[in-house]
């Protein structure tokens, strides 16, 4: 294993991520606290308690997982289109560096700024809506491997999008109306029977219910199960990944 060019791509990110603090950082964290003040602390306190827990310390699991999932897409995506699109990919595709040296280096900066946004909007959070987390260690579980997932998924849009407007139309025209439809504002057992069944074939559902019982205990549904959809969808993006450097697609052409 090549570490020295992992740690070079990985500084090389992160450096990026520190140049543009305002974009990558305090815009993402000054939206999610919006919604805490409008949502948490302003609706909040009218609405009732949803499975003993109020509603401002409900949405919280749903609102990180909304950044957790468009941060990790956005923030790989740009990471390796970057080089495509200026034509130094080449540079990094001729070195004596591995493909998953490659990937390692990419999706491990993306999901590592991730996670410090998830933990920077955490601690604002704490501000606005007190709360407590019943099982933090599966907590920083289902954050990281979030992170890396979609940090992966996200690489995979970089690698297909052949213009700087493809890569915002997965995290702004599905990934985004999922979140919303998948629970983070409301438990999915509040709808009528068909729109609760119909609910269950978005995989954000899975997401948002399993990272909420880290926090309460209580998911709408089986936390294996939610465990299970994210590991399966990991193992297919690890194979997208795989494909896409044994064929070279859009990497050498």
């Amino acid at each position: 294993m090549n570490l020295y060019a992992i740690r070079a791509i990985y500084r090389f990110e992160m450096a990026r991520t520190f140049r543009t603090l305002m974009q990558s950082i305090a815009s993402p964290v000054l939206s999610t606290s919006l919604y805490f003040v409008v949502f948490g602390s302003a609706i909040g306190s009218r609405m009732g308690e949803i499975n003993g827990v109020s509603y401002g310390a409900f949405i919280i699991p749903g609102l990180l997982m909304l950044s957790l999932l468009n941060e990790s897409i956005s923030n790989a995506s740009f990471g390796i289109y970057m080089p495509r699109w200026s034509g130094t990919i080449y540079e990094v595709l001729s070195a004596p560096v591995s493909y998953v040296e490659v990937v390692i280096g990419y999706v491990g900066a993306a999901a590592t700024k991730s996670v410090m946004l998830g933990v920077l909007i955490l601690t604002t959070a704490r501000v606005f809506v007190p709360y407590e987390i019943a099982h933090p260690l599966w907590m920083a579980c289902f954050l990281v491997l979030t992170a890396v997932t979609f940090s992966l998924f996200g690489f995979i849009i970089g690698v297909w999008a052949d213009g700087f407007e493809k890569l915002q139309v997965i995290p702004l025209l599905v990934v985004t109306p999922l979140t919303f439809l998948g629970g983070a504002f409301y438990s999915i057992n509040m709808l009528p029977p068909v729109w609760q069944k119909i609910t269950l074939f978005n995989p954000v559902v899975y997401l948002v219910s399993g990272f909420r019982w880290s926090f309460y205990g209580a998911s709408d549904v089986n936390v294996t199960i939610s465990v299970g959809m994210t590991l399966v969808f990991l193992v297919l993006c690890l194979a997208a990944v795989r494909w896409i450097f044994k064929t070279g697609y859009k990497l050498k052409s």
